[in-house]
C-alpha cells in the first residue's frame, strides 16, 4: 500500500501542458459551487505546476449525466469559482466539450501558467467504458499527467486509467500523495494498537474490509444496522432491525476469525430503538436484547462510553462508516461520540466515507483528525487492500 509512485517532485513541468485529473465532483444550486472543499482540496497541486511554468489542463467529471450532455452539469460554475480561488494572476479557460478539434485547439493554445478547465468528462459515454479512442484523445492534448483524483481511483476510466497508460511521465499530485501515505502510516506501519471503527447498514457492503482488517487490527469496533446481523449471529434478539438473513453464518466465520486472531471485536451492548423509521419517532434505550416491534436505530451511552474509552487508548484509528442513522438527530449521538472520541484521542487518525466526514464536520474538529479522506469508494478499496486502477497506472519511483 506504499505509495512507490512517483510525484510532482520527480518532473520538470517547466513549458511543459500538463493533464491534471482532479476531483471537482461538487454540488451546484442555481447555477454556483454549494460546497467548493474538492476545488480548493486540488489548489496546491494546480498552484505548484502553474508556478513551475506549467500550462495545466484539468479535468473532471460532474455528476452522472451518463454520456449525455446536461446542461446543469456543465463545468462553467466550477470553472468561475477556481477563478476566484487562484485570483486574476492566473488566467482559468474553459472549453464546452470534452474532445475535438476546439478542445484541441485551446489545448494547443494554453500558455504557461495558464490553466484550462474542460468540459464534464462523462459527458461522453466512452469516459466510464475507458474508451481507448477518448484515452488516446486526452492523452494527446499534454507530455505530463497527473493525478490528483484520490476519489475516483477506484474506477478504470478513460481519464483514471486509459490516460496516465499512453501519457507518460504519469504522476501522484500532492492531494493523491497525502491520500496514499495517510493509508501507509495507519496500515502500513501503525502506531499501536490499532483500532478500526467500521459502521454503516450492511455487512455485505464491508465483508471484504472486515476480512483485511482482521489481518492487521488490534481492536475492531462495529456500528451501524450491520451490528444487528452479528448481534442475531450471536442469537440475540434484535426486534426488527435491519438484518442480512443471508450473511448471518459470514457474520460467524468473522466473529470466529477475530477469536482466531485474537482481535477484539466489540458489538453495541445498548441501543436507542424506535417503533419506526422516523425523526418524530417513539425512542428509548434499551440494554441486550431488542423487544419485538422496535428496531435499533443507533448504540446506546453505555457502548458509547466503552467505545470513546477504546480510541483514547488507541495508537491509530481507521473510521469508516456511521454507528446509528447519522441523517436524523435523535440517531446521530453514536456517531458524534466517535467523532468526539476521536478528536480527543492522541492516536493517528484516518477517516473517509460520507457520513464519517460530516460527523467530523458537523462537531467542528476536522483539525482534530489526522487525516479526512477525499475518497469513498475509493477509501473502503484500500481498506479492503485493492490497488487502484487511477494509481496503478502511474509511473514507480524506479522505473526508466
Amino acid at each position: 500500500m506504499s505509495l512507490a509512485k512517483k510525484t510532482l517532485r520527480d518532473i520538470d513541468p517547466a513549458g511543459k501542458k500538463v493533464f491534471v485529473r482532479v476531483d471537482f465532483n461538487v454540488p451546484l444550486k442555481d447555477g454556483v459551487v454549494g460546497d467548493d472543499t474538492r476545488i480548493r482540496a486540488a489548489l496546491p497541486t494546480l498552484q505548484d505546476l502553474l508556478s513551475r511554468g506549467a500550462a495545466v489542463i484539468a479535468a473532471s467529471h460532474l455528476g452522472r449525466p451518463k454520456g449525455q450532455v446536461v446542461e446543469s452539469l456543465r463545468m462553467a460554475p466550477v470553472a468561475a469559482r477556481l477563478q476566484e480561488l487562484l485570483g486574476d494572476a492566473v488566467p482559468v479557460k474553459t472549453v464546452t466539450a470534452v474532445r475535438g478539434e476546439a478542445v484541441r485547439e485551446a489545448a494547443a493554445a494554453l500558455q504557461p501558467g495558464e490553466l484550462l478547465v474542460l468540459e464534464n468528462l462523462r459527458f461522453e459515454a466512452g469516459e466510464t467504458e475507458n474508451d481507448p479512442e477518448l484515452a488516446e484523445e486526452l492523452a494527446d492534448l499534454a507530455e505530463l499527467f497527473v493525478q490528483d483524483a484520490f476519489g475516483t481511483c477506484h474506477r478504470a476510466h478513460a481519464s483514471t486509467a486509459g490516460v496516465p497508460e499512453r501519457c507518460k511521465p504519469a504522476v501522484a499530485g500532492l492531494l493523491l500523495e497525502k491520500e496514499i501515505q495517510a493509508f501507509d502510516q495507519a496500515m502500513g506501519n501503525p502506531k499501536q494498537p490499532l483500532v478500526a471503527v467500521i459502521g454503516g447498514a450492511k455487512v455485505s457492503d464491508k465483508i471484504l474490509v472486515l476480512e483485511t482488517l482482521l489481518e492487521k487490527v488490534d481492536c475492531l469496533l462495529i456500528g451501524g444496522g450491520m451490528a444487528y446481523t452479528f448481534l442475531k449471529a450471536q442469537g440475540h434478539e434484535i426486534g426488527s432491525s435491519l438484518c442480512e438473513e443471508d450473511r448471518l453464518d459470514t457474520a460467524r466465520e468473522v466473529l470466529a476469525e477475530a477469536v482466531a486472531r485474537s482481535v477484539e471485536l466489540m458489538l453495541p451492548t445498548d441501543h436507542v430503538v424506535a417503533d419506526r423509521f422516523a425523526e418524530d419517532a417513539a425512542t428509548q434505550t434499551v440494554n441486550g436484547d431488542i423487544p419485538e416491534g422496535w428496531m435499533g436505530l443507533d448504540i446506546g451511552p453505555e457502548t458509547q462510553a466503552a467505545y470513546a474509552a477504546r480510541l483514547a487508548d488507541a495508537g491509530t484509528v481507521i473510521w469508516n462508516g456511521p454507528m446509528g442513522v447519522f441523517e436524523l438527530e435523535p440517531f446521530s449521538h453514536g456517531t458524534s461520540c466517535v467523532a468526539q472520541a476521536l478528536a480527543q484521542s492522541d492516536a493517528m487518525s484516518v477517516v473517509g466515507g460520507g457520513d464519517s466526514v460530516a460527523a467530523i464536520k458537523k462537531n467542528g474538529v476536522e483539525a482534530k483528525i489526522g487525516h479526512i479522506s477525499t475518497g469513498g469508494g475509493a477509501f473502503l478499496e484500500l481498506l479492503e487492500g485493492k490497488e487502484l486502477p487511477g494509481i496503478a497506472q502511474l509511473d514507480y519511483i524506479d522505473s526508466k
